[in-house]
Parts: C-alpha cells; structure tokens; sequence
C-alpha cells in the first residue's frame, strides 16, 4: 500500500487565497483601471466644463 504525497493544509489555504485575490485584483483591473494620461485627460475635462458653467453665474451666485 503506497501512501500519497503529503501537503501542508496551510500552505495549501495560502495558495488557493493568493489565486483568489489574484482573480479579482485582474477582474478589478479591467471594471476600474485607467491610464494616467486618461485620468488627466478626464480631470482636464471636468475642469474645462466647471469653467464654463462658472462662467454664466451672476454675481458669483448660481443663476438659477
């Protein structure tokens, strides 16, 4: 009777929880990870329109 290969049940969890984080830090990567030169290109953006809409406020009050 030949016994098997014994594991360490430790090591054994730490391995199956690196490859779990590892799947859903690729799985975040794609759902949020952007460039920086989009995320610069985004803010450069957000803050054109912020200046554009500032720009129709009376009396540095919301026109509204």
């Amino acid at each position: 009777m030949v016994m098997g290969e014994t594991i360490n049940l430790k090591q054994f969890k730490k391995r199956a929880e690196r490859d779990r984080s590892a799947k859903q830090a690729e799985t975040n990567r794609a759902r949020f990870g952007r460039s920086k030169a989009e995320r610069a290109r985004d803010a450069q953006r957000e803050k054109r329109a912020a200046e554009l809409l500032n720009q129709h406020r009376l009396n540095g009050e919301d026109a509204s």
